[in-house]
């Protein structure tokens, strides 16, 4: 398990790779702009986001953006934060090639997106100045902010170009802080599109570690995990189960793009994957009637690098 300091470990910023990294942030945001003006790109390609950092057998990052299946990549974990450390979890992969990965994937347009949280119980905000302090780590670590002394995990040439909230364990308090801070520091970035929130939640709703937080109406995508959960995931409750679910997420934040939630091949004990043909005839079509509908997020790419299930996904518009 590979775990980076980021508050012991510091190096200087250059200012003119940075100012490298800031325009391909502004080139891949312009591109960005434009295929959002559809919940899914034009030529029936599907919105297709991946968790990739959970297991070192899953390839490199560039690996899993030269497969063309997916669109948007999800890093994770940050697993702690919140208490004036913090750690960077990406399952044994040499932290050295990642940032170069994270701009050739920017290279092909592929949204690329830090996770905090996880499963673990190395994480919370525990007041407000925590909060700000986590945001204001994330916003000179990896959002684009330029600090001497400032520590960056993926290199001083590397942007990321959002943050993802898996909020799995611990108290509920001051997440929504956290998105009104970090979003404040969009004031800072020159690009039509600026950090993006997004956030990756349980099926039932509300998700009461988030609520708050989602409340801020700062989350433009919001990832619904129909899977873990035989209440609302689709081969336990069927699709009237997912669609009472679904409907209600919709309903909540009618203005974000709500993404389906699989996982990319059947976990021990869960059977929670969904047959591609269930999903063709059945579950995409009901979900992509609703206005709110933005795509498919897969868990994970290490999953997925042994059903390829993503590839039958992306075409699945």
């Amino acid at each position: 398990m590979h775990l980076i300091n980021l508050i012991s470990i510091h190096t200087m910023a250059s200012q003119r790779r940075r100012s490298s990294a800031t325009a391909a942030f502004l080139l891949l945001s312009l591109l960005l702009l434009l295929q959002s003006a559809a919940a899914i790109p034009q030529g029936k390609r599907q919105n297709v986001a991946v968790f990739w950092g959970r297991n070192k057998a899953e390839g490199s990052l560039s690996s899993i953006c030269d497969t063309g299946d997916y669109n948007i990549v999800i890093i994770s974990f940050l697993s702690v934060f919140g208490h004036g450390n913090y750690w960077l979890d990406l399952s044994g992969h040499d932290l050295r090639h990642v940032g170069a990965d994270i701009r050739h994937c920017q290279s092909k347009g592929v949204y690329m997106l830090l996770s905090i949280g996880g499963d673990g119980d190395g994480y919370s905000l525990p007041s407000s100045k925590s909060a700000a302090d986590v945001a204001e780590s994330l916003y000179y670590s990896v959002l684009g902010g330029d600090r001497p002394g400032a520590f960056h995990p993926f290199g001083d040439d590397t942007i990321v170009n959002g943050v993802d909230f898996f909020i799995d364990s611990g108290p509920a308090d001051h997440y929504d802080d956290l998105a009104n801070r970090i979003n404040d520091y969009n004031q800072n970035i020159r690009d039509p599109i600026g950090i993006m929130l997004t956030a990756t939640v349980r099926c039932s709703y509300p998700d009461p570690r988030m609520k708050a937080a989602l409340d801020t109406k700062l989350f433009r995508r919001i990832h619904v995990r129909f899977y873990d959960d035989p209440s609302c995931s689709y081969n336990h409750a069927g699709l009237a189960g997912v669609m009472a679910q679904w409907d209600r997420w919709s309903a909540a934040y009618p203005d974000g793009q709500i993404f389906l939630g699989l996982v990319a091949a059947n976990l021990t004990g869960k059977n929670d994957m969904v047959g591609v043909g269930e999903l063709r005839d059945k579950l995409l079509p009901a979900v992509q009637k609703t206005d709110t509908y933005g795509g498919v997020m897969l868990w994970n790419s290490y999953y997925d690098s042994l059903t390829h299930y993503g590839r039958y996904v992306k075409d699945l518009a």
